[in-house]
């Protein structure tokens, strides 16, 4: 793949010098990443249990929908983010902790799929020698997304994971950290682009491009 026709992986919008079909082909990236993860999960919490009638706060492929403040703040200053957080109801499953972790696996590995389906697409572009630069920049944030969620802070995926191991009686102390995890990326990250480096960068952003060189 020519350089000229690949984005920078992870993506980080520059203010210094904004490229106008970046910014589009990004925007369209964050919005099909938070949609694909948040139906992802009301899909999977419908199959373990907690199923509801016309659930249209659910199943509505509207991607506007699933936006949420923080999440999409951190898109915009990190590069990948999460949707609304999608509501469950634990007691209506069978094993209440492990399908909740489930449900919440759903999404990251949703953003792992579409990544997968946009390579097929680059590959299919390839042959007709048409630019696959959009196909990319959605391969690249579904990628970032997925792998970002293994970040120990809710509402991601890794967050989840701890909440799941703080033992009863201390319902106070996991509902602070459930409220502040997502406070607590925003300002990481914001404060990293400050100081000028790579939100969570290090061993993360290399399997980020570990993947996407895989998938491309």
């Amino acid at each position: 793949m020519p350089l000229d026709q690949a984005w920078p992986i992870p993506y980080l919008i520059d203010p210094h010098n904004l490229a106008v079909d970046a910014l589009v082909a990004f925007a369209v990236s964050a919005l099909l990443a938070m949609m694909i993860n948040a139906e992802a999960q009301a899909f999977v919490a419908s199959f373990l249990g907690d199923s509801r009638v016309n659930a249209k706060d659910r199943f509505h492929f509207n991607a506007f929908l699933h936006v949420g403040i923080l999440g999409t703040i951190c898109f915009l200053a990190g590069g990948f983010g999460w949707p609304r957080t999608m509501e469950i109801d634990p007691t209506k499953f069978k094993r209440p902790r492990l399908d909740t972790v489930i449900v919440r696996l759903a999404g990251p590995v949703a953003n792992l799929l579409l990544a997968s389906i946009g390579g097929s697409m680059v590959m299919f572009m390839n042959l007709l020698s048409w630019n696959p630069r959009v196909f990319l920049m959605v391969i690249g944030v579904n990628i970032t997304t997925a792998v970002y969620n293994l970040i120990p802070l809710p509402p991601l995926l890794g967050g989840v994971l701890v909440e799941n191991v703080i033992p009863e009686g201390y319902e106070r102390f996991k509902s602070l950290f459930s409220q502040a995890g997502p406070y607590l990326i925003v300002a990481i990250v914001i404060a990293e682009r400050i100081r000028g480096e790579l939100p969570f960068g290090g061993v993360l952003n290399h399997w980020i491009i570990s993947i996407f060189n895989y998938i491309k």
